[in-house]
């Protein structure tokens, strides 16, 4: 192969768990020109990815940049997305491809029959079998993510309370019933007793300032005031990650961090845990809730009115993994 095209358009997480594709393909096939479709919003997380030949980006529609696509005349397409988007993409190039698999119907009994019919695959793994045509194999190195030198964060602009090293605590998520009630964090924080750094976006600096309010001195508020690539810096300077299941997680395990991820309405199952992350990483997790999971993704309230889910999580565990 001369030239492959990788598609997936969103979101952060996703992008990220694609990354051992790139890498895997350039590797074990060094004179392959490797490009990667996928939207403006999310070019920041591939642009500095040194197995990356080229990216291309669409704000909306597949059609903005298809006629640029044809002529780059590529040999292969791997359909990393599975979308409308990008089918019409393979159809408008009309080059040999392989997709990874969904598996929506399996997904569809697990929410709502809570049947698991799910493979015990990592999504990463599912990812490279849309490779395994041209030969690729996992290399078992994990998750990419390179931060450029001008988006590193530098310790000594932190509070002097977190110079000497902190606790990255991923406050946001997508949809609410993925995030731990304030409260629970509050408390949580108040436990620790350490320095906290809270992560998030510009979504999340409301609650990170309640947070830290409530909390004092040992938090410090990150939310919305860094771009994505200097929140990885953050997560990567830190000692250990708390987080909910969202893209910041997996940005953690490409730097092989200690993790405690906290689940709420989705699940393990699903296939997107951290990958190979740092050996005492822990998922925390309500068992045996009959409405769970109630979604592939996420609402923005419980559909129960209870959300057990989170507000039955034992934050002990969650301490007690960070204590050993």
């Amino acid at each position: 192969m001369k030239k492959i095209l990788i598609i997936r358009f969103s979101s952060i997480g996703d992008i990220v768990l694609t990354t051992p594709v790139i890498r895997c393909i350039k590797q074990q096939q060094p004179e392959t020109e490797v490009h990667y479709l996928t939207k403006n919003s999310f070019k920041s997380i591939l642009e500095h990815n040194p197995y990356l030949t080229k990216i291309h980006t669409i704000d909306k529609d597949v059609k903005e940049i298809v006629h640029l696509l044809k002529k780059e005349n590529f040999d292969f397409v791997i359909d990393l997305h599975n979308n409308i988007r990008s089918m019409q993409t393979k159809t408008a190039l009309g080059k040999p491809s392989a997709s990874f698999k969904k598996l929506n119907f399996k997904k569809w009994i697990l929410v709502n029959f809570k049947i698991n019919r799910m493979p015990a695959m990592h999504i990463v793994d599912r990812y490279l079998q849309a490779a395994e045509k041209l030969g690729i194999k996992n290399d078992y190195k994990g998750i990419d993510y390179f931060i450029p030198e001008k988006d590193v964060v530098a310790i000594s602009s932190l509070p002097a309370t977190h110079q000497h090293g902190y606790i990255g605590f991923v406050i946001g998520a997508r949809h609410a019933t993925k995030q731990m009630p304030a409260e629970k964090i509050i408390s949580i924080c108040k436990k620790l007793n350490q320095p906290l750094v809270l992560l998030g976006g510009k979504e999340d600096h409301t609650a990170g300032d309640a947070i830290e309010k409530a909390v004092g001195v040992t938090v410090y508020n990150a939310c919305g005031k860094y771009n994505l690539n200097q929140s990885a810096s953050l997560v990567k300077q830190a000692t250990s990650i708390i987080t909910h299941d969202t893209g910041l997680m997996h940005i953690a395990s490409a730097f092989k961090k200690d993790i405690i991820s906290v689940w709420g309405n989705t699940v393990p199952a699903f296939g997107f845990t951290p990958y190979l992350p740092g050996a005492a990483s822990r998922m925390v997790e309500v068992n045996n809730l009959a409405c769970r999971p109630c979604s592939k993704i996420g609402y923005e309230q419980c559909p129960k009115k209870h959300f057990k889910c989170m507000n039955d999580i034992d934050e002990n565990i969650v301490i007690g993994s960070l204590m050993k």
